[in-house]
C-alpha cells in the first residue's frame, strides 16, 4: 500500500525502530514505558519476551513531539506529567493532535475543544513546534527504514550485540528463531509475511532452512 493514512493503517515498529524515529534514547523509551509515562499501544505482560513493545505510527508521532519537548526545549518531566494529567481527556494521542507551544521551559497547549491557548506558566519566547511538518518528515523517514540494501535479502546475520547474538534477517532485528516457530506452527511462508510484511519471501525462506545449512 502506497497512500498513507495512519487512520486506516496500522504500523508496527520495534523499540530500535521507535528510537531512531523519535530520536528519543532507549533508555528513554524504556523508563517511560516502566513509569507508565508513555507506553506502547501494544505490550506483553513480560518485557523480557522478544518485542514484547510494539510502537504504532502514532505513537511515534507524539514521541517525537516528546523528544522536541524534553530534549530540545528542555522542558522538565514532571511538567510534562502534569500536562499529561491535565489533558488527559483528549486521549492517549494528546501530544500529536494538539498544538504545542513552549513558554520558559513550560508547555502550553492550543485547545482542539476550546480554540483557545491555556497556559500552564507565562514566560518569554514561545517556541512553536509544527506538529503537521513533523509527522510529514516521519513518513518520508519510514518509508526510507523500511528501504533495505537487496544485498541483505535472503541473508542470515548474526552479530554482537543485536538480539542477544542471535541469528536474525539481515537489515532486521528479527530473529530466526522468531520466524521457525511461525514455520513449526503450520505457517506458510506467505502466511509468515503477512505477520511480518517489511521480509521478503527469501528473507523468510533462509530463516526456516537456516538449520540446513548451518
Amino acid at each position: 500500500m502506497t497512500d498513507w493514512d495512519e487512520n486506516k493503517v496500522v504500523m508496527a515498529f520495534t523499540v530500535e525502530q521507535a528510537s531512531h524515529l523519535s530520536g528519543l534514547s532507549r533508555t528513554q523509551l524504556a523508563s517511560w514505558d516502566r513509569s507508565a509515562f508513555f507506553q506502547p499501544s501494544y505490550f506483553e505482560e513480560n518485557r523480557r519476551l522478544s518485542y514484547s513493545r510494539v510502537y504504532t505510527f502514532r505513537d511515534i508521532a507524539c514521541l517525537r513531539v516528546l523528544h522536541v519537548l524534553r530534549n530540545e526545549s528542555r522542558v522538565s518531566l514532571p511538567e510534562l506529567r502534569a500536562v499529561k494529567e491535565k489533558l488527559s481527556h483528549l486521549g492517549e494521542d494528546m501530544w500529536a493532535k494538539t498544538t504545542l507551544y513552549v513558554l520558559n521551559r513550560k508547555v502550553v497547549f492550543d485547545n482542539p475543544e476550546t480554540r483557545h491557548k491555556e497556559e500552564i506558566v507565562t514566560g518569554q519566547g514561545i517556541v512553536n513546534i509544527p506538529l503537521k511538518v513533523v509527522t510529514g518528515q516521519l513518513k518520508k523517514e519510514v518509508e526510507e527504514l523500511r528501504k533495505r540494501d537487496s544485498s541483505s535479502i535472503g541473508r542470515i546475520d548474526r552479530e554482537r550485540g543485536v538480539a542477544q547474538s542471535r541469528p536474525t534477517i539481515s537489515g532486521t532485528r528479527i530473529t530466526v528463531d522468531t520466524i521457525k516457530s511461525f514455520g513449526e506452527a503450520g505457517y506458510t511462508a506467505e502466511q509468515i509475511q503477512e505477520e511480518y510484511p517489511s521480509l521478503n519471501i527469501r528473507d523468510i525462506e533462509a530463516a526456516l532452512n537456516f538449520e540446513k545449512v548451518a
